[in-house]
């Protein structure tokens, strides 16, 4: 598996800028993927060309991604992703699951049909709820918020967390989604917590 993202700006840029030879969206690199399963390379580095059999992945984004001017003109590039060979999709973290069963509804109007994985990430720390919505520019839920000011200290932002990604998750394993993503950004103990229930 290969998860094919453009990556982001660098702190010094305004706005994303690739490398000398790179590509300027993602949709690039799926392409530059797909052609490695068809045994096409940048060079030829093969008297006979040997195929590849990557598994491609792409980023999706419930509440659209930063750059994106709409939901429409973001899941149009998703489409195009697909299109040049994505196989599945991954969500960027989401807290209401209103936003990933909507997202999923769309892309299915817009002929996506691949896999989409939705993204979890269990509230750690107190400063999550600035820096989220502030790094991903994604809502989060009142009820979350409310939560999360009336704990006294770490542990109990991190039950918080634990409960409200468990629910998340139970609501969407239901639904019959296809696999969970769960993001760890670095430590792992929460989502742990949260597995542990289901799986």
């Amino acid at each position: 598996n290969l998860m094919a993202l453009r990556g982001d700006a660098m702190k010094h840029q305004r706005f994303f800028e690739p490398t000398k030879g790179g590509h300027q969206y993602a949709t690039g690199l799926v392409e530059q993927i797909s052609d490695l399963n068809k045994g096409v390379y940048l060079h030829d580095i093969m008297e006979t060309p040997v195929k590849a059999n990557f598994c491609i992945g792409v980023a999706g984004y419930p509440e659209k991604h930063i750059e994106a001017p709409s939901l429409a003109s973001d899941l149009k590039r998703l489409k195009e992703k697909v299109d040049a060979g994505a196989n599945y999709v991954v969500t960027q973290m989401f807290f209401d699951n209103k936003k990933y069963f909507d997202f999923v509804k769309a892309a299915r109007e817009h002929g996506i049909n691949v896999p989409i994985i939705p993204g979890i990430k269990p509230i750690a720390v107190a400063k999550h709820l600035q820096i989220l919505p502030q790094v991903f520019k994604l809502d989060l839920p009142q009820d979350l918020i409310d939560a999360v000011s009336k704990c006294e200290n770490t542990a109990a932002v991190r039950q918080v967390g634990i409960d409200w990604a468990t629910q998340q998750t139970k609501e969407l394993l239901e639904a019959k989604v296809p696999v969970i993503h769960f993001y760890s950004t670095g430590k792992s103990n929460n989502i742990k917590a949260v597995a542990d229930k289901f799986f």
